[in-house]
């Protein structure tokens, strides 16, 4: 196969001009092209005036390919192999290995295991998808809360309430597994190209259902609304999981616990704690939720082809460093979206952003981040970063009015430290109500300070950042975990007990959809290559 890469695209090109592209390139006759399809896709934005497509294309040919590059002498054209995920030297666990959470790295290590065989039995504190979804309906509606099933908690984790983004820093191959299995299981095929993949929240909920009935039919088993509330050893080794279900705790004999639980799952990092499992303090971020016009959002980033169908919504991604050295960063931009209720605990407020495949809602939001460290929770307790966390939401709480309503402040009125007192022509998109208010009695002043300065900074690079009218809604603190669980590096184990993995984001070891999935697959393929496992 031939990979083409800088292949440019205009914004309404066919299939014909693929072809067309790829026959001048490689300066072979159109007929000899036997399969073509894109690899990549991205959107080359920086004149306003020329906005087009960057492609790489994947070809084959009926020509032997080696001499077809040697003649053509392009430099943009290599011989590659199409991607294949394997599994070598594996050995199926004795005993059926346990995950818990059933989120990206638990749903990934859990197909990865029944794929091999290996039976996996997943626990879920949360619903399952349909059930969750009527949950988060109810609470937006009626302010009565679920602690067990939320949009933290519940089938799908965190990710099955956002945008369902999938473009990742990870150059570890395994994300074009994810990718691919996305696919298999209903995601739209776009993922596979697209410089910027999403799912939608609306895709992802039947997605993640598809692969949970997948995991099923290879002999696994799904169980919802059953906690992990410990874990019982021998030799420092693990031997059993210990759940509880309907008020009734029971034991699952096992020697491989995959503890896949997110990044709010703060009884159960105190459980860990308790049992003196090593863990620490890790850098993370908090801020509040930044909505603009999508209209106004499409046009700054392609002027006049604002609009376009193949062009969708835009998003943009910014990061500046204020004079402080503090990096205050954008974070899971929803183009077309909305501010959802994203709290877990009782009176407390945070949020997150949630947009549907099509992104056409009035608003486009993100994350405003600033960073936080360590030094920053005034305890040495591993367990800090949550206090940290929780102290900021129990505010936003009090000052969005009680009810889960949400502190709200047009970004005019915040640069001049002043409380609104009405809206512009953003209206919040924040369903559960909001309520007036300073994000400074909510946030640190080291935060808001470095909010203000950034918003400025950042208008340089996208015209209307800091618009009068933009609307900041609090508070934004679940980004990623402010904990992490230390684990061997070569086994990925606990350095604490032995047959016990930290995975994903909650563990502290990935940061969105696809590093969560990449870090369960790695943590699956860890498990079947154990030395206690039959061939």
């Amino acid at each position: 196969m031939i990979r083409i890469n800088n292949i440019r695209l205009e914004l309404n090109y066919s299939d014909k001009d693929i072809l067309k592209k790829a026959s001048k390139e490689l300066r072979v006759d159109e007929k000899a092209i036997k399969h073509i399809s894109l690899f990549r896709r991205s959107i080359d934005a920086r004149r306003k005036n020329d906005v087009h497509f960057l492609t790489s294309l994947d070809v084959t040919l009926s020509l032997d390919e080696n001499k077809v590059i040697s003649k053509s002498k392009s430099n943009k054209a290599k011989i590659t192999e199409p991607y294949e995920y394997k599994l070598n030297n594996i050995k199926i666990p004795v005993q059926r290995p346990v995950i818990v959470g059933f989120g990206p790295a638990g749903m990934f290590s859990g197909l990865i295991l029944a794929m091999a065989g290996a039976r996996p039995i997943i626990i879920e504190r949360g619903a399952d998808c349909d059930t969750r979804i009527k949950d988060v309906n109810s609470f937006i509606k009626t302010g009565i809360l679920n602690t067990s099933s939320n949009i933290q908690f519940g089938e799908g984790g965190a990710g099955t309430f956002s945008d369902g983004k999938l473009n990742t820093g990870t150059k570890d191959s395994r994300a074009r597994k994810v990718l691919i299995e996305f696919v298999n299981h209903g995601a739209p095929e776009e993922i596979l190209y697209n410089a910027k993949p999403h799912i939608g929240t609306d895709n992802l909920r039947y997605v993640v259902k598809n692969i949970r009935n997948h995991i099923i039919k290879l002999g696994g088993e799904v169980y919802f609304h059953t906690e992990f509330t410990g874990y019982k050893t021998k030799d420092n080794k693990i031997t059993s999981a210990v759940i509880k279900k309907n008020g009734n705790e029971s034991i699952i004999e096992t020697d491989n616990i995959i503890l896949a639980i997110g990044h709010s799952s703060r009884d159960t990092f105190k459980m860990l704690y308790n049992n003196s499992i090593i863990m620490e303090q890790k850098p993370f971020s908090v801020g509040a939720r930044i909505e603009h016009l999508r209209e106004n959002i499409d046009k700054s980033q392609f002027g006049k082809f604002a609009g376009n169908e193949r062009l969708g919504s835009a998003s943009y991604k910014l990061n500046v460093r204020t004079e402080n050295g503090r990096g205050v960063y954008t974070f899971c931009m929803c183009p077309g979206g909305e501010v959802v209720p994203a709290t877990s605990e009782e009176n407390m407020v945070c949020t997150n952003g949630m947009s549907y495949f099509d992104r056409n809602a009035d608003n486009s939001n993100s994350a405003l981040l600033v960073g936080v460290n360590p030094e920053d929770y005034k305890s040495s307790h591993p367990l800090a970063g949550i206090e940290f966390q929780r102290e900021i939401e129990k505010a936003a709480y009090k000052f969005g009015g009680g009810d889960y309503k949400a502190p709200v402040q047009r970004v005019g009125d915040f640069l001049n430290h002043k409380i609104s007192t009405s809206f512009g022509e953003v209206i919040p998109s924040y369903k559960r109500g909001y309520e007036f208010s300073e994000m400074d009695s909510i946030l640190p002043d080291f935060v808001t300070n470095s909010m203000r300065e950034a918003i400025v900074k950042m208008n340089r690079y996208f015209d209307g950042f800091s618009s009068f009218d933009a609307l900041l809604t609090g508070a934004e603190t679940r980004s990623s975990s402010p904990v992490r669980i230390i684990r061997n590096k070569d086994t990925l184990q606990s350095v604490s007990v032995e047959g016990l993995y930290p995975c994903g984001e909650g563990a502290g070891y990935a940061g969105g959809i696809i590093s969560a999935a990449v870090d369960g697959i790695k943590c699956a393929e860890k498990v079947l290559k154990q030395e206690s496992a039959r061939d």
